[in-house]
């Protein structure tokens, strides 16, 4: 246990260890831009937390705007999810940081997500960080973010529900990431926002099973 200690030590100086702080607040306050919030009330000046399920994300946009706009938020929300952990990489990559076991990089993912589902800019009311965390595992790993991609568009597609789609999808993204050989650490956060997003789809789970979630139209 002391040799695990001292060898993550031996990369992760208290120096670094406050960089990596300030990462992921950048982060969060980046996942934190309420992108859907923003088009809704610039397009009509409604509130889309008042609007179908109170969500802030790309499937309550499109109550509100159309089709159109329900794939331009979940793109930008996508982008959004993905550039803290591009930045983080980027920064990897520059040898500013020694980061061996791909912490900085998940730790980025991990409050990005949470910015988007509970962002400081609205009273901690947000999205479901479905296309955010997507965009997340895009970053980590392109391979495995098509392929969650893929999932959810095929199950989406098929089952006319855009929250099965979504469930579906990033349950399997740990088992893509390991099938991947990804690192360990790109495997546990995958699962750690699988079992987060789940949790916040936990009322649609229950409209689901009773029959009564609305579909795509």
């Amino acid at each position: 246990m002391e040799f695990l200690l001292n060898a993550f030590l031996s990369f992760y100086s208290m120096e670094s260890l406050k960089f990596l702080a300030g990462f992921c607040i950048l982060a969060y306050l980046i996942g934190s831009i309420p992108t859907g919030y923003i088009i809704v009330k610039l397009k009509t000046g409604k509130d889309i937390r008042e609007v179908g399920s109170g969500s802030t994300g790309a499937t309550n946009v499109k109550r509100v705007l159309g089709k159109k706009w329900f794939f331009i938020v979940m793109l930008l929300d996508a982008i959004k999810g993905a550039l803290p952990v591009v930045l983080a990489k980027m920064s990897l990559k520059a040898g500013l940081l020694l980061d061996p076991y791909g912490i900085y990089a998940v730790a980025c993912a991990i409050f990005v997500i949470i910015g988007h589902s509970k962002p400081v800019f609205l009273n901690f009311r947000g999205g479901k960080s479905v296309a955010s965390g997507v965009g997340t595992i895009l970053a980590l790993s392109p391979l495995a973010g098509l392929a969650i991609a893929l999932i959810w568009g095929v199950i989406t597609y098929v089952s006319k529900y855009v929250s099965l789609g979504s469930i579906v999808a990033l349950v399997f993204s740990p088992f893509i990431m390991y099938f991947l050989s990804a690192p360990i650490a790109y495997v546990l956060y995958c699962a750690i926002a699988a079992i987060y997003i789940v949790y916040l789809h936990r009322e649609n789970i229950k409209r689901l099973l009773a029959g009564n979630e609305n579909k795509v139209r």
